[in-house]
């Protein structure tokens, strides 16, 4: 999988690790993180430098609450009350059972105790899976202003336009870097194709002359030219050992006939979950051909909004009227229609056949699979045995394989790699039905979207025309969060819960900043920018190998001070953020 692959991560480096699906990047993730063993080579970190890991699918079940998993990396030293702040921000209270926690929930949870020991590096294995986009809007801005070397493995494209400063990319077992952002890797990637791909043509050119020669020149100058035979041997191993791009996955949907102009009609539509109204007086009009998104946070009403527009759930109030001769297909986030016991094949042919029915007529079951990059040997294999991506891959291959004029995507972005979503996008807009997407990655939705329903709080939701980009435009804010008892905040638009709420209430009834506030905002920022200075020169002092050998005790009061450096200047850098904030609360 991985063949002489080096990973150097420096101090502030912001670096996007990109590759396909199965290439190993969590892989080498989880041996940069000290977690797996290489066969071969080591693993290097500086002394007193933290790493610390968030894995794509995190197991926190050994710990008996929410708190106790957040806390469980910072030592004797760390701060508990980071940990609290982490959770609330994220939508946890602490007392959650992880056993019992949802998909998105458990990784909220191991973002917090991914975040709270503010490590040196931090490794993160697609950080944005099940999170809301509020959610991931906010933790694009922690990281952003995280001092902590990055390494972020992602299919969300903006997410990692926005964070990385250079690309990593794993292809066939090797890694190529780039010191640029994402928002160059591809077409660099596509650049270094083609280059391969010429010096390929070149390289079977100059074999076929030199075979020529073998065989037509002079018996005498072969003999003595023993270095030209040489040098034609050692083409042809290249031209045996050379590994190819990987294929790519070719998609075609099964398109059933035609279904109405009208897919659906929902006028004046309102549902209650017990007190809580998650739609109120919604009206909206599906037609053929149309791409809807549906976005909004957790919990605000997205998967009764498709129930309800696919007919599987009726309205406490108005009207909704579907179209004729829908054939729905559904591609479910959770997975929750794959037996993980069952055998690739019968998965893919339903059992007792070995064809499987597509939009390009019948075709072997073997076939099909390497039409989504599964090798043949896989087909006995159960589904249990496969990597996220691959199961991803595989949920596609049964969507598109069945006939439909209205599919509906429930997350369908997750655990794909870049080339794969590329691929399902062009099919989505060359797609001759309809499509209901839910989805949080706001790339994939400007892409493939003809309009964006948005939550906008308190059941209420509006269409929009566009992508992603284009609500955003159109309402001038990003989706608010969704308001639950007992939950925190995550959005980043509308009003903050921050410090500056608790502080200083006598402030806000009198409408100006007090003396000691002001004289902290004009200060705090010299008295930050003095601890950074001091943080630096004791990085410099602590990276001298020898230090402790020479002198142990200056050692560890360097390795004391910088610990109160770093919780002083954190202090500092609260109590300004929260001043600032008050201060822009009582301007405005």
């Amino acid at each position: 999988m991985l063949a002489g692959a080096e990973l150097f991560v420096h101090p502030g480096d912001r670096l996007g690790l990109v590759g396909r699906n199965g290439s190993g990047k969590s892989t080498l993730l989880k041996i940069a993180a000290g977690l797996v063993e290489p066969d071969d080579g080591e693993r290097i970190v500086q002394y007193g430098k933290t790493v610390c890991y968030l894995p794509q699918e995190p197991d926190l079940s050994q710990f008996a609450t929410s708190l106790d998993a957040a806390i469980s990396g910072i030592g004797t030293t760390g701060d508990p009350h980071r940990a609290e702040h982490y959770l609330e921000r994220l939508g946890l209270t602490g007392r959650e059972l992880p056993a019992a926690l949802s998909g998105g929930e458990l990784r909220r949870c191991a973002i917090a105790q991914a975040l709270t020991p503010q490590p040196d590096i931090l490794l993160l294995d697609e950080p944005t899976n099940h999170l809301d986009l509020p959610a991931i809007e906010w933790l694009e801005g922690e990281l952003a202003k995280m001092r902590a070397a990055l390494v972020i493995i992602s299919h969300d494209r903006r997410f990692l336009t926005t964070l990385t400063r250079a690309t990593v990319w794993l292809d066939r077992g090797q890694l190529r870097h780039q010191q640029k952002g994402f928002a160059d890797f591809e077409a660099w990637r596509d650049q270094v194709l083609e280059d391969e791909e010429t010096a390929r043509h070149k390289l079977d050119r100059k074999i076929v002359a030199e075979e020529h020669w073998v065989r037509y020149g002079v018996t005498a100058r072969r003999k003595r030219n023993q270095k030209r035979l040489r040098d034609l041997n050692v083409m042809r191993r290249h031209v045996r050992e050379r590994v190819g791009p990987t294929g790519q996955v070719a998609m075609s949907q099964n398109t059933a006939n035609a279904s109405g102009k009208r897919v659906a009609e929902v006028k004046d539509a309102s549902k209650r979950f017990a007190d809580r109204r998650i739609v109120d007086t919604l009206t909206i009009e599906v037609q053929r051909g149309d791409r809807l998104a549906i976005v909004g946070p957790n919990g605000a009403g997205k998967t009764t909004i498709l129930r309800m527009l696919t007919g599987a759930l009726k309205p406490d109030e108005g009207s909704i009227r579907l179209g004729v001769n829908i054939q729905l297909v559904t591609l479910d986030q959770r997975r929750d229609q794959l037996d993980t016991t069952t055998p690739l094949r019968d998965v893919l042919t339903g059992g007792g056949s070995d064809i499987v029915e597509t939009g390009r007529g019948a075709k072997h079951v073997v076939s099909f699979m390497k039409d989504f990059l599964f090798d043949a040997n896989q087909a006995g294999t159960p589904v249990n045995t496969l990597s996220g991506g691959e199961r991803g891959r595989l949920m596609l291959a049964i969507a598109l394989a069945r006939p439909s004029n209205l599919l509906v995507l429930d997350e369908p972005t997750n655990d794909l790699d870049l080339e794969t979503l590329d691929l399902l996008q062009e099919l989505l807009a060359d797609y001759a039905g309809t499509a209901l997407v839910v989805s949080h990655d706001r790339d994939f939705i400007d892409r493939v979207a003809t309009s964006v329903l948005a939550f906008e709080g308190d059941g209420k939701w509006v269409e929009y025309a566009g992508g992603y980009s284009d609500m955003i435009a159109q309402r001038g804010a990003d989706v608010p969060e969704a308001r639950q008892s007992g939950k925190g905040s995550v959005a980043r638009t509308g009003k903050k819960q921050t410090a500056s709420s608790e502080m200083a209430p006598s402030r806000r009834a009198q409408g100006r900043l007090g003396f000691k506030e002001k004289h902290a905002l004009k200060t705090l920022p010299d008295r930050m920018a003095a601890l950074e200075r001091e943080i630096a020169t004791l990085d410099e002092t602590l990276a001298d190998p020898d230090l402790y050998m020479r002198d142990a005790e200056a050692f560890n009061a360097a390795i004391a001070r910088r610990d109160a450096a770093h919780k002083d200047l954190h202090a500092a850098e609260e109590e300004w953020l929260a001043l600032e904030l008050l201060r822009e609360e009582l301007e405005t």
